[in-house]
C-alpha cells in the first residue's frame, strides 16, 4: 500500500522546469557575439574572394586580382553569401538565450499603416540628402556604386547584383544591425536611444566604401531604421525599407550612368 501511493506522489508531481531562465544578451555580451557575427560574414564573403582569386591559376597577377576582387560577380557572390554566414552565426549566438531566433531579432509583421509611415519618412530622408548633394555641387549617386554596376553589367551579372544589394544585403544587415545588436543593446543600460545610436554607428560601419557625405547619409538612414525598430518591434519593416532604398538607389545609379 505504501509503494502504491508513493508511486502516486511521485506520477503526481509536474515535471521539473529548466532552472535557466530565457536572457537577453546586454551590452558586452551583444558587443561580443556580435564580433562572432561580423566575423563570420567577413570569412563567409572572403571565401568568394579566395575562390575567384584561385581561379586565375598560374602566376599571381596583384593587378589582375584586384580587378577580379573589385568586381561585380565578386562583390554580388560575396554579398549574397554574407546572408547564410550571418544567419548560422546569429542563430549560435541566440540559442543560449532560451529565446526563439524570431522574438529574440523582431522577425515580426506589422501594420500597413506602419510601412507607409516608414516609407514615406525614408523618402523624405534620402530625398532631403540629395537635395544637399545638388546644393554642394556633388553627384547624387556614389562612384563606387557607379564602377559596380558597370562591372557587373560586363560581367552579365547585373541581376545577381540587384539581388545581392536590394534582398541579401538588407537581410543580412538588418538581422545583425537592427535585429540583434539592437535588441541587446536596448535591454541594457544604454538604453533604446543609446542602443539606436550605437547600432547604426556599427551599421554605418560596414559602408566604409563611402566618402564622409554618403557615411552621413547612411548613418541617418540607419537612425530612422532603428527608431522604426523600436516604435513597431519589426525588423521586419526595416528590412522591407531597406530593401526598397537599396533598389531606388540602384535604379538611380543605373539611371545616371546612362
Amino acid at each position: 500500500m505504501d509503494s502504491l501511493t508513493s508511486a502516486t506522489a511521485v506520477a503526481a508531481q509536474p515535471a521539473t522546469s529548466d532552472p535557466r531562465p530565457p536572457r537577453v544578451w546586454k551590452f558586452w555580451g551583444t558587443a561580443l557575439w556580435g564580433l562572432f557575427i561580423f566575423a563570420a560574414m567577413f570569412l563567409g564573403q572572403l571565401a568568394v574572394i579566395i575562390y575567384f582569386v584561385l581561379r586565375q591559376g598560374g602566376s599571381f597577377d596583384v593587378a589582375e586580382a584586384i580587378r577580379v576582387v573589385g568586381g561585380g560577380l565578386t562583390i554580388s557572390l560575396s554579398v549574397i553569401l554574407g546572408l547564410p554566414a550571418v544567419l548560422l552565426a546569429t542563430w549560435v549566438a541566440i540559442r543560449p538565450t532560451r529565446i526563439s531566433f524570431t522574438d529574440y531579432l523582431g522577425l515580426r509583421l506589422t501594420s500597413w499603416r506602419n510601412f507607409f509611415i516608414g516609407l514615406a519618412a525614408l523618402a523624405i530622408l534620402v530625398g532631403g540628402w540629395d537635395l544637399l548633394s545638388r546644393a554642394l555641387g556633388r553627384e547624387v549617386t556614389s562612384g563606387f556604386m557607379g564602377e559596380v554596376l558597370k562591372s557587373a553589367q560586363a560581367d552579365g551579372a547585373l541581376w545577381l547584383l540587384v539581388i545581392a544589394f536590394t534582398v541579401a544585403a538588407p537581410m543580412w544587415e538588418e538581422i545583425f544591425a537592427r535585429g540583434f545588436l539592437y535588441r541587446g543593446w536596448s535591454e541594457s543600460k544604454l538604453g533604446v536611444a543609446g542602443a539606436i545610436f550605437l547600432s547604426s554607428l556599427a551599421w554605418t560601419s560596414l559602408h566604409l566604401q563611402y566618402d564622409w557625405f554618403f557615411f552621413g547619409e547612411v548613418f541617418s538612414i540607419g537612425l530612422l531604421l532603428g527608431y522604426l525598430r523600436y516604435r513597431t518591434g519589426s525588423t521586419w519593416l526595416t528590412i522591407v525599407l531597406h530593401g526598397i532604398n537599396n533598389l531606388a538607389a540602384t535604379i538611380q545609379t543605373f539611371w545616371l550612368a546612362g
